[in-house]
């Protein structure tokens, strides 16, 4: 009865209602999607089923307790999420205009590993950001602007010991290098090996906060590693970080069709050296 009574009140402004809500509460986790804020976003939730467990077993202790926090809890979603809440704002307005928001270009890849290589060989330390999901305008901001085409020659000379630039990492964002002595947070993380040095600290406290991908050229070891998600890949070639890359910028279902063209061409070369 109570469904049949539901079904007789249903407008079809109730029907637009409902879609907005939910159209607004996607779009807001895909903007805190990629951000420790929607870790937060997640133990808000968990206190949340607690208090309507507490209130349908009768807990009143753990009751009153919550129903308590939850009168603070509008300041405390602003105080937690005040910077998310700017980026998400103006990731939002940036929806309006495609143009102005387009993805990371693919073509920076190349000339991304030539640079990383070079410098590897020649032992000059570095560390390049490279911009995903979750923004990384509040680093930005307090660099030096660049906004450059990605090319091998010019992250050269930025890491060159002489370069006043060297220090910090460089940030790409949309397929070009937007800044440069970025200073990023250092992770403080105790299971941190004490041989890593202060570029891949920096690399794993970002990766911790945010889903930025993070390439890394150790100046001691003349190494290069991926950084993502606080973990850290050392790269033996070439092939190795290109192939970690793609996979790591890539959307999905371009991924699937790259990774079937580079077998079918595989398979289509052992066919022809077969003849």
């Amino acid at each position: 009865m109570s469904w049949l009574w539901l079904l007789d009140t249903f407008e079809w402004t109730d029907a637009v209602d409902i879609g907005i809500m939910a159209y607004l509460l996607y779009r807001a986790l895909l903007i805190l999607r990629g951000t420790r804020a929607f870790q937060s976003l997640v133990g808000l939730v968990f206190v949340l089923v607690l208090y309507v467990v507490s209130e349908r077993f009768g807990l009143a202790s753990i009751a009153w307790l919550l129903d308590k926090f939850f009168v603070y809890i509008v300041l405390a979603v602003i105080i937690l999420f005040q910077t998310d809440i700017r980026r998400g704002l103006a990731r939002a307005g940036g929806r309006f205009f495609p143009r102005l928001s387009q993805a990371t270009d693919l073509s920076m890849v190349e000339e991304l590993i030539k640079a990383s290589f070079a410098l590897a060989t020649r032992r000059m330390g570095a560390l390049v950001v490279i911009e995903r999901e979750a923004s990384l305008d509040d680093w930005v901001e307090a660099a030096t602007p660049l906004d450059a085409r990605i090319g091998q020659e010019l992250l050269l000379s930025i890491f060159h010991p002489t370069s006043p630039l060297h220090d910090g990492a460089v940030v790409l964002q949309k397929g070009r290098i937007a800044a440069a002595q970025v200073f990023l947070p250092l992770t403080q993380s105790k299971e941190v090996s004490r041989m890593l040095g202060t570029r891949h600290r920096a690399a794993l406290g970002l990766t911790e906060e945010t889903d930025a991908v993070v390439v890394i050229v150790s100046e001691e070891r003349g190494t290069v590693s991926v950084v993502e998600q606080g973990t850290l890949s050392p790269c033996s070639d070439a092939n190795e970080l290109r192939s970690k890359l793609q996979a790591l910028l890539q959307p999905k279902g371009e991924a699937k069709k790259s990774s079937a063209a580079r077998k079918a061409a595989a398979k289509a070369t052992a066919v022809k050296g077969g003849d």
